[in-house]
Protein backbone atom coordinates (compact mmCIF):
# COMPACT_ATOMS: atom_id res chain seq x y z
CA UNK A 1 0.00 0.00 0.00
CA UNK A 2 1.43 3.37 -1.05
CA UNK A 3 1.67 5.92 1.73
CA UNK A 4 2.71 9.50 1.09
CA UNK A 5 3.17 10.35 4.76
CA UNK A 6 6.35 9.66 6.65
CA UNK A 7 6.76 9.04 10.36
CA UNK A 8 8.21 12.56 10.61
CA UNK A 9 5.09 14.05 8.96
CA UNK A 10 2.81 12.34 11.48
CA UNK A 11 5.12 13.33 14.34
CA UNK A 12 4.79 16.99 13.35
CA UNK A 13 1.00 16.66 13.01
CA UNK A 14 0.80 15.19 16.52
CA UNK A 15 2.95 18.05 17.84
CA UNK A 16 0.65 20.58 16.17
CA UNK A 17 -2.44 18.80 17.49
CA UNK A 18 -1.24 18.94 21.11
CA UNK A 19 -0.12 22.57 20.80
CA UNK A 20 -3.36 23.71 19.14
CA UNK A 21 -5.50 21.76 21.60
CA UNK A 22 -3.65 23.32 24.52
CA UNK A 23 -4.24 26.79 23.11
CA UNK A 24 -7.93 26.10 22.34
CA UNK A 25 -8.41 25.03 25.95
CA UNK A 26 -6.59 28.24 26.99
CA UNK A 27 -3.97 26.27 28.91
CA UNK A 28 -0.48 27.60 29.44
CA UNK A 29 2.43 25.22 29.19
CA UNK A 30 2.71 25.42 32.97
CA UNK A 31 -0.95 24.41 33.39
CA UNK A 32 -0.58 21.53 30.96
CA UNK A 33 2.54 20.43 32.81
CA UNK A 34 0.63 20.37 36.09
CA UNK A 35 -2.34 18.49 34.61
CA UNK A 36 -0.28 15.94 32.73
CA UNK A 37 2.74 15.42 34.96
CA UNK A 38 5.05 16.08 31.99
CA UNK A 39 7.82 18.56 32.87
CA UNK A 40 7.49 22.10 31.52
CA UNK A 41 10.79 21.89 29.62
CA UNK A 42 9.74 18.65 27.95
CA UNK A 43 6.52 20.23 26.69
CA UNK A 44 8.39 23.29 25.37
CA UNK A 45 10.88 21.03 23.57
CA UNK A 46 8.05 18.91 22.15
CA UNK A 47 6.19 21.97 20.86
CA UNK A 48 9.32 23.21 19.11
CA UNK A 49 10.87 19.96 17.84
CA UNK A 50 8.17 17.29 18.01
CA UNK A 51 10.46 15.03 20.05
CA UNK A 52 9.01 13.34 23.14
CA UNK A 53 8.80 9.86 24.62
CA UNK A 54 5.71 7.84 23.82
CA UNK A 55 4.74 7.67 27.50
CA UNK A 56 4.97 11.43 27.89
CA UNK A 57 3.03 11.99 24.66
CA UNK A 58 0.27 9.76 25.99
CA UNK A 59 0.27 11.70 29.27
CA UNK A 60 -0.17 14.96 27.30
CA UNK A 61 -2.89 13.43 25.14
CA UNK A 62 -4.72 12.20 28.22
CA UNK A 63 -4.64 15.71 29.72
CA UNK A 64 -5.79 17.34 26.45
CA UNK A 65 -8.26 14.88 24.99
CA UNK A 66 -9.73 11.42 24.92
CA UNK A 67 -7.06 8.74 25.37
CA UNK A 68 -9.56 6.14 24.12
CA UNK A 69 -9.05 7.54 20.61
CA UNK A 70 -5.42 6.44 20.78
CA UNK A 71 -6.43 3.05 22.18
CA UNK A 72 -8.53 2.38 19.08
CA UNK A 73 -5.28 2.23 17.11
CA UNK A 74 -4.46 -1.03 18.90
CA UNK A 75 -7.76 -2.72 18.05
CA UNK A 76 -8.09 -4.84 14.90
CA UNK A 77 -9.93 -3.09 12.13
CA UNK A 78 -12.73 -4.68 10.16
CA UNK A 79 -11.32 -6.89 7.44
CA UNK A 80 -11.62 -5.34 3.99
CA UNK A 81 -12.73 -7.54 1.11
CA UNK A 82 -9.83 -8.77 -0.97
CA UNK A 83 -11.79 -9.62 -4.10
CA UNK A 84 -14.93 -8.66 -5.98
CA UNK A 85 -16.35 -12.08 -5.10
CA UNK A 86 -16.12 -11.21 -1.37
CA UNK A 87 -17.85 -7.89 -2.00
CA UNK A 88 -20.69 -9.55 -3.88
CA UNK A 89 -20.97 -12.34 -1.31
CA UNK A 90 -21.46 -9.81 1.51
CA UNK A 91 -23.82 -7.52 -0.43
Amino acid sequence: MLNLYTAFDVQMELRDFISQSRKLKKLSIEELSTRSGVPYGTIRKFESTGNISLRQFLMLYEAIGDLNKVRTLTKPSDAQPSSIEEVLKNA
